[in-house]
């Protein structure tokens, strides 16, 4: 429940009109929603940026449009079309899976869909009782709120959103002790979009409420080429199947790596005055960058030498491998040890971490023993 006291209590009505500290679209992508959307100061990226700009051209419109994640489209295709045929909202959709593989995109993409607007915030922004008040009061019929990174929900903002989720309204008290009532404000049915890379972290309540739970895969290799060669037209890069086949390699899975990759590329080319992005201009790009041909960057190496050079390859606990590295745990649980574990480069037990017989060829023939 949202606190306010008797004493410096504001009217509600006005909860809805305060600047909510609420991320909304970037302005090219607003475009493309058919829905207006107030003028409020963010918290979460106050200044869009060049590159963020670069990044939404990357994005794709639709879900025809979008590439991967064949199953879970599908599922949002029945979804939101059932949805619009009723004339309600989506339901409730937790998204989870490693960073960059398409969260956000996929919630601006339902919004686009559904015809609404999308609201963008992110857990740890939500501090206080009015944070989520604000942006919940603000919604319009069938909006989409996504808050990325939401297993970091402090318990009160939880809460709040239980009876948001399930009621559509919420619940304010009013006053202090004795004297204090609650009042319950209905809210604007609107779709909830939860991002998290750690879907274990999440409370039961809290999982419950979600209508759909749907995990985003790593993507295969012609995926991400079919990605790398999209992006590169709207880039205007010329890029060769074999550039673009060199690129999806070393992307680790991940979309948001390969068009990040590429940008780096396109640069290298452009400085050696290459008209056309090869493999060859690729992988020397990349080797400059110190990313090998699995994707493995100096801190993935440096992990699996970490383990194999001072615990004999293991098993060796998580809080043991950052202290050695000069990591924090979580950048190693939710960057590195994802794709580690995929490649098969790395086990998980219940004593520690191990490397496999994988990660020592290929560190090997990467000219560490």
């Amino acid at each position: 429940m949202v606190l306010i006291s008797s004493s410096k209590s504001e009217p509600l009505d006005n909860l809805s009109s305060q600047k909510n500290n609420i991320n909304n679209i970037p302005q090219q992508v607003k475009k493309r929603v058919p829905v207006k959307t107030s003028e409020e100061n963010s918290i979460v990226q106050p200044q869009i940026k060049k590159e963020d700009i670069v990044e939404n051209n990357l994005r794709p419109d639709d879900l025809d449009t979008y590439i991967g994640q064949k199953e879970l489209k599908e599922s949002l295709k029945i979804s939101i079309l059932a949805a619009k045929q009723r004339n309600e909202p989506m339901d409730h959709l937790l998204l989870y899976g490693p960073p960059g593989l398409g969260k956000t995109t996929l919630s601006m993409i339902i919004a686009r869909e559904m015809g609404v607007s999308i609201k963008i915030t992110s857990a740890p922004a939500l501090e206080r009782p009015r944070d989520i008040a604000g942006i919940l009061t603000s919604l319009k019929d069938f909006d989409v709120l996504f808050i990325d990174e939401i297993h970091r929900l402090n318990k009160v903002t939880e809460e709040i959103l239980y009876p948001a989720m399930e009621d559509f309204s919420l619940d304010i008290t009013i006053g202090k002790g004795t004297t204090a009532k609650i009042k319950r404000l209905p809210l604007k049915h609107f779709t909830l979009v939860g991002a998290t890379t750690k879907a274990g972290s999440l409370t039961s309540p809290l999982r419950d409420r979600f209508g759909l739970i749907s995990r985003l895969n790593f993507y295969e290799i012609d995926e991400l080429k079919e990605i790398i060669l999209r992006s590169s037209k709207i880039l205007k890069v010329n890029m060769s199947l074999e550039g673009a086949e060199a690129i999806a390699q070393r992307a680790r899975g991940t979309p948001r790596i390969a068009n990040r990759i590429l940008k780096r590329v396109r640069d290298y080319a452009q400085v050696k005055n290459e008209s056309v992005i090869t493999a060859s201009i690729a992988e020397n790009s990349l080797n400059l960058l110190n990313i090998d041909h699995r994707g493995l960057e100096p801190t993935d190496r440096a992990i699996l030498k970490t383990i194999i050079e001072n615990y004999n390859g293991g098993p060796v606990g998580i809080e043991t491998i950052a202290a050695a590295t000069s990591e924090d745990v979580a950048t190693i649980e939710d960057v590195y040890e994802p794709y580690l574990l995929q490649i098969g480069f790395l086990n998980r037990t219940p004593r520690g971490r191990i490397v496999t017989h994988l990660a020592y060829k290929h560190l090997d023939k990467w000219g560490i023993s």
